[in-house]
């Protein structure tokens, strides 16, 4: 396996974890996005073990660590994330990837980040920002996770917005920008959604909001929703789990990665 750690800005950077070439065959590659509320990156529960899982499954793994706190204003992290995507394409020759098939998964506000990816990867101030041929940065899909959507449903994770507009009181207008389900259209690509009902911290109603959205534009896309799990879940194991040591039994026995890595691989 290689390993690379490679800067982006002067604050962002991947880990890239990337099989050994066996067979030459190109390979998918997927983008992972950890949590935390736009406020830190939680690598170490949503971060490495998701990026080993799909090392298992064949794929080149990317981690992203982007801007939080002060620094986490839109569209920086989604500039980021971008200049990610290209990191990935323009490897894709060294790496054995395929261009074509680069996904990103994301979990609550790195879910958000993911889905802005998905949905807003046309922004002219990315391309402003980096140079980048227009739709570079375009993905195959994206897999957001206890996703944060939007800043206008009941129960949604509040502090999330307030650190990507740099502001605690928000006006409409500036939740709207950056509530997706209000910018999905035709440009969106395919969209893999999975939360619980359960979920305490970032309601369940931001995925249900944008699985509406994408039914609206007739986007591609799938849906889990379980019954019981908390926020935070990642891949439901012990390892991910800590450390507040909650049980996730549900989410494990319904294979929720699974199901989203056999979605993904029926793409055409």
């Amino acid at each position: 396996m290689l390993y690379e750690k490679v800067m982006l800005d002067d604050e962002a950077y991947v880990e890239a974890y990337i099989p050994d070439d066996i067979y030459g065959r190109k390979k998918d590659s997927i983008l992972v996005i950890p949590g935390g509320g736009y406020g830190c990156v939680c690598s170490a529960r949503e971060g490495e073990p998701i990026a080993l899982y799909f090392l298992a499954k064949g794929y080149n793994a990317y981690i992203l660590h982007y801007s939080v706190g002060e620094k986490a204003v839109f569209p920086r992290p989604l500039i980021q994330a971008s200049l990610a995507v290209k990191y990935i394409k323009d490897n894709a020759e060294k790496h054995c990837g395929n261009r074509e098939r680069v996904f990103a998964t994301g979990f609550s506000a790195g879910g958000h980040l993911c889905a802005s990816l998905g949905t807003l990867w046309h922004m002219q101030e990315i391309y402003d920002a980096t140079g980048m041929e227009y739709g570079y940065n375009k993905v195959k899909a994206v897999v957001p996770v206890y996703p944060v959507i939007s800043g206008l449903v009941e129960g949604t994770h509040m502090l999330s917005f307030y650190n990507i507009l740099g502001t605690q009181t928000p006006t409409r207008e500036q939740l709207e920008l950056y509530s997706l389900e209000r910018r999905v259209d035709e440009r969106t690509v395919p969209m893999f959604l999975i939360h619980t009902v359960e979920d305490q911290m970032v309601s369940v109603r931001n995925s249900l909001v944008m699985a509406q959205a994408l039914t609206d534009a007739g986007i591609p896309f799938g849906m889990r929703i379980y019954p019981h799990g908390l926020h935070g879940m990642a891949l439901c194991n012990k390892i991910t789990s800590a450390p507040q040591d909650l049980p996730f039994p549900s989410w494990q026995n319904e294979r929720w990665i699974d199901d989203a890595h056999e979605w993904m691989e029926d793409l055409a």
